[in-house]
C-alpha cells in the first residue's frame, strides 16, 4: 500500500507547487500591477540608457550616433585633454573640501541642536530652507554677493573700507573657494537634519550610562554616538558625494567654468562636448567616467546596508 501511495503523492506534488506559485503571484497583485510603470521606467530609461551611453562611448560618434567601434580611443583622448584633466582636478579639490566641511559642520550643528535649544523648529527650518532652493538660484544669489563691482566688496567700499577685497569669483586661485561657500550654504542644513535624526535615534540608556560614568558630553558624541551612527553617516556621505560628482548647475550659474577653465567640472565638460562641440562619443566617455565614480561611492554603501546585514543575520 505504501508503494501505491508514493506515486500518487508524487503526482499531487506538482499540483501543490503550481498552486503555491499561483498564490504567490496573485498575492498583492494590485500593488505589483501599479509598480509595472516604474519597473518599465527603470529598465528602459535608467538601465537601457546607461548601457546605450557606455556602448557609444566606444564608438566614433560625432553629431549623430554611429556604430563604428574604436575601442578605448575616446577614453585615451579624454585623458589627454587638458580641459578634462583640469575639470577632474577641480572636482577632486572641491569634492574633498565640500564633503569634509559639510559632514563636520552638519554634525556639529546637529549636536548643538540636540541640546533641546529654544525655537528649535524655527532654527531647523531656517537651516534647511537653502536646500529647498535649486542650485541655479543659489548660484545666482552668490554670484551677486561675490561680484566685485556689485556685491559685498562694492558695499564695503561704499561704506568707507576702500581697501576691502573680496574678489574670489574672479580670482582663478580662489574661485573654487567661492563655489565651496555656496555649496556649504545649501547642503549643510540637509546633512544637519539627517544626522540629527540619527542622533535622536540613539537609546536614552546610553546617554544615562555615559553620564553615570562621568564622560563629558562632547566625548560621548565623538566616541559613542558617532560610531553608532555608521549607517546614517554612510548614507549622508553617499548622498553628498554623488551630488558633488554631478555638480553642474551651481558652476554654470556662478562662474560658467571661469575665469578661463579655473572652475571647470566634468559635468560641464560633458554638456559642452555633447551640445556645443558636437562630439557625442567624447561626451559619453566623460559621462561614463562620472558613472564609474558614482558606482565607487554607491557599491560600498549598498554592501554595508544590505550585504552586511545579511551576513550579520546568519
Amino acid at each position: 500500500m505504501a508503494d501505491l501511495a508514493a506515486p500518487e503523492a508524487q503526482q499531487r506534488a506538482p499540483g501543490r507547487v503550481s498552486r503555491a506559485m499561483r498564490h504567490i503571484f496573485l498575492r498583492n497583485l494590485s500593488s505589483k500591477v501599479a509598480a509595472l510603470p516604474m519597473m518599465a521606467t527603470v529598465l528602459v530609461i535608467f538601465v537601457g540608457c546607461t548601457l546605450w551611453t557606455v556602448w557609444y562611448s566606444f564608438t566614433d560618434s560625432r553629431l549623430l550616433p554611429n556604430g563604428e567601434f574604436i575601442g578605448f580611443a575616446q577614453y585615451e583622448r579624454l585623458f589627454e585633454t587638458p580641459r578634462w584633466n583640469k575639470s577632474v582636478w577641480n572636482l577632486a579639490i572641491f569634492g574633498v573640501f565640500s564633503l569634509v566641511f559639510t559632514m563636520v559642520i552638519g554634525f556639529v550643528l546637529a549636536a548643538l541642536m540636540d541640546q533641546k535649544i529654544r525655537f528649535e523648529s524655527a532654527f531647523r527650518t531656517i537651516m534647511l530652507y537653502p536646500f529647498a532652493l535649486s542650485f541655479i538660484v543659489t548660484g545666482l544669489v552668490w554670484q551677486w554677493i561675490m561680484n566685485p563691482s556689485l556685491g559685498l566688496q562694492a558695499t564695503m567700499r561704499n561704506l568707507g573700507w576702500d581697501s576691502f577685497t573680496f574678489d574670489w569669483i574672479s580670482n582663478p586661485d580662489m574661485v573654487l573657494g567661492a563655489l565651496l561657500i555656496a555649496s556649504l550654504w545649501q547642503g549643510v542644513g540637509f546633512v544637519m537634519v539627517l544626522l540629527l535624526a540619527g542622533i535622536r535615534g540613539i537609546d536614552d540608556e546610553i546617554w544615562k550610562a555615559a553620564r553615570v560614568d562621568g564622560i563629558p558630553t562632547w566625548r560621548t558624541y565623538i566616541s559613542i554616538v558617532l560610531p553608532m551612527m555608521r549607517g546614517v553617516l554612510v548614507t549622508a556621505v553617499v548622498i553628498v558625494g554623488s551630488g558633488i560628482v554631478r555638480v553642474y548647475d551651481l558652476v554654470v550659474a556662478m562662474t560658467d567654468g571661469g575665469p578661463g577653465i579655473a572652475s571647470e567640472v566634468p559635468a560641464k565638460y560633458v554638456y559642452n562636448y555633447m551640445f556645443g562641440a558636437g562630439n557625442i562619443a567624447q561626451a559619453l566617455a566623460g559621462s561614463t567616467m562620472m558613472l564609474v565614480t558614482v558606482l565607487i561611492l554607491v557599491i560600498p554603501w549598498a554592501y554595508l546596508e544590505f550585504g552586511g546585514r545579511r551576513g550579520g543575520s546568519k
